[in-house]
């Protein structure tokens, strides 16, 4: 695995809420559904069991993610990719499912302070105020897909990196 590189070099801006870039952060695509040795081997990778709809389970800096009814977001620190899918790959062997390291192509931004949920709610139509700790939305932020969760006291926000530039720069005019 290469270096880590952010897609912004850690780009941040101040305003009534704090934006900042946090990648690289490791992250692998999951798909499979009602297999016999999913709950275990995610909780191999992340320590966290799988996730039910529309939710995200967070364990220190390892999360499972729920994206759609056969697809899961695993976060595990950048240089643990490989070994994370060495051992899905095993764990699953017998049963059909995909598992592809996504870390170089998503970006992921940090949303925090009191006015976060403001900020976000200028771009996205999701009631962040009622978006519980633990709550997943997939939705656009204006036109660009994009996942989101709340989490110690601000939102992280997940994009495509070929975007990071234009949704960092939605987010910081949107915290002017």
């Amino acid at each position: 695995m290469s270096d880590p590189v952010s897609a912004l070099n850690g780009a941040s801006f101040q305003g009534f809420a704090a934006i900042r870039e946090i990648g690289p952060l490791g992250m692998i695509t999951l798909r499979a559904k009602g297999l016999k040795s999913l709950d275990k081997a995610v909780k191999a990778v992340t320590g966290t069991k799988l996730p039910a709809q529309r939710r995200i389970e967070v364990n220190g800096d390892r999360a499972c993610g729920w994206m759609s009814p056969d697809e899961y977001l695993l976060i595990v620190p950048y240089g643990e990719v490989r070994d994370a899918l060495a051992s899905l790959a095993m764990s699953l062997a017998e049963e059909h499912h995909l598992a592809v390291d996504v870390s170089d192509a998503r970006a992921v931004f940090r949303v925090e302070g009191e006015r976060a949920a403001e900020v976000l709610a200028k771009l996205a139509p999701v009631d962040f105020d009622k978006l519980e700790p633990g709550e997943l939305r997939r939705s656009r932020t204006a036109q660009v897909a994009a996942a989101m969760w709340q989490q110690d006291g601000g939102f992280t926000l997940v994009c495509f990196r070929s975007v990071a530039r234009y949704v960092f720069d939605l987010l910081e005019n949107a915290a002017h």
